[in-house]
């Protein structure tokens, strides 16, 4: 018996010896890359559907408007490279951005909802995916689209837009903004500068008068038939009389011109409301600095603008995660129902910007919340979706 007690004794010592070696062995970490095959995938089908939902829009668009305009193009004096490179170059990329959110949207729920209907959605989350990380190359994809966007809105399609107005305005609507009345405006604190009426072709103000005051009196009145701007920068006064006042008499000037520079470009005259697509960010951000400057409180619509083009950046990244959560459960004719939801809204995103917009227009709103409201109203509804979501 104590034979086999001490060969039982020394086999688990043994064990005991050899087991510390066993667990020295070190583990290999497992490599997890940042973007994955499912994630590559995804923003692959994500991207590839957006692009392809946009050409095929806009290149029905581009037969309408060919059928629609079609008399304008076969006049003699319009050509073919213009109306390629000046025209249709420049329609594109205003139109595809214009309806950006609703091709995003669209795009999201189409191939999101056909994943879903292959079951591919369960086996990801039964691999042990979590749904916030399937939403990664979601919103991965949304980056690319708004960084692109961005680009696009601000420093692109403005430039892109003069040229197309342009050539609008030369050989389809025949008009152009070339007249301007009732123009008046504050050059510097104080000084009031007013026009009865401007013309671009010669670049002449008629019937001019340029008003300055201390505290609340004038001080001094010039007035002319006519002011001729240069391409310096100067105005030469035509004809002109300058009264001064002083506490007890009144000082008479006049003669037949007077070089002055005031600070103001005649274009400020006849700038309208499309124009406002014509202009970079960082150019609306001076304009409308300058107009409130000169005391012109009639901005709302540039600065609405202004701020749209900010809050659109952050708009595909709030559908595309409206879209992924709404279509990523498999139901009962789920693609039909799915894009339904999705197209209403998509419009009704569209159809609120638009209203908020025309509020602020009428002065009910600031124009900053009137650009930001639909896409807090949109996370509200993320947030709600994102609660029934399979987690």
């Amino acid at each position: 018996m104590e034979e086999v007690n001490i060969g039982q004794e020394e086999e688990i010592q043994l064990v005991e010896e050899s087991t510390p070696a066993i667990e020295s062995i070190p583990k290999k970490k497992v490599y997890r890359p940042i973007i994955g095959i499912v994630d590559r995938y995804i923003i692959r089908t994500f991207l590839g559907t957006y692009f392809f939902s946009i050409l095929l829009i806009i290149s029905v668009s581009i037969v309408f408007d060919i059928n629609e305009k079609i008399d304008d193009f076969l006049k003699p004096e319009v050509s073919l490279y213009e109306i390629v490179f000046h025209y249709y170059l420049n329609f594109v990329p205003y139109y595809a951005n214009m309806f950006s959110p609703l091709f995003v949207f669209i795009s999201v729920i189409f191939f999101t909802s056909k994943l879903a209907d292959n079951s591919e959605v369960i086996a990801m989350l039964a691999s042990g995916m979590s749904f916030k990380r399937l939403l990664r190359p979601y919103l991965l994809s949304a980056a690319v689209i708004s960084l692109l966007s961005f680009i696009l809105n601000n420093y692109v399609i403005p430039p892109g837009n003069k040229t197309r107005h342009d050539f609008e305005n030369a050989y389809i609507k025949n008009k152009r903004t070339e007249f301007a009345e009732g123009v008046q405006l504050e050059v510097k604190p104080n000084t009031i500068f007013s026009i009865q009426s401007y013309t671009r072709s010669s670049k002449t103000a008629y019937q001019v008068a340029l008003d300055s005051f201390h505290k609340e009196d004038l001080s001094c009145r010039l007035t002319a038939e006519s002011a001729v701007y240069d391409t310096l920068g100067k105005w030469q006064f035509i004809n002109y009389r300058e009264r001064r006042f002083t506490k007890y008499k009144e000082i008479l000037k006049t003669g037949a011109t007077l070089d002055t520079v005031l600070g103001v470009d005649p274009e400020d005259f006849l700038i309208t409301a499309k124009d406002v697509e014509t202009l970079t960010s960082p150019q609306i951000r001076s304009y409308i600095s300058k107009q409130k400057m000169r005391g012109v409180g009639n901005v709302q619509l540039f600065e609405i603008e202004y701020h749209k083009r900010f809050a659109s950046v952050f708009s595909a990244f709030i559908l595309t995660f409206i879209g992924a959560v709404l279509s990523s459960k498999k139901v009962k004719n789920g693609m039909g129902i799915n894009i339904a939801i999705g197209l209403g809204l998509s419009f009704g995103y569209i159809l609120f910007m638009t209203i908020t917009s025309t509020f602020a227009i009428n002065g009910l709103l600031p124009a900053w919340v009137a650009a930001w409201l639909p896409n807090l109203i949109f996370v509200i509804i993320a947030m709600a979706l994102w609660r029934k979501a399979p987690q």
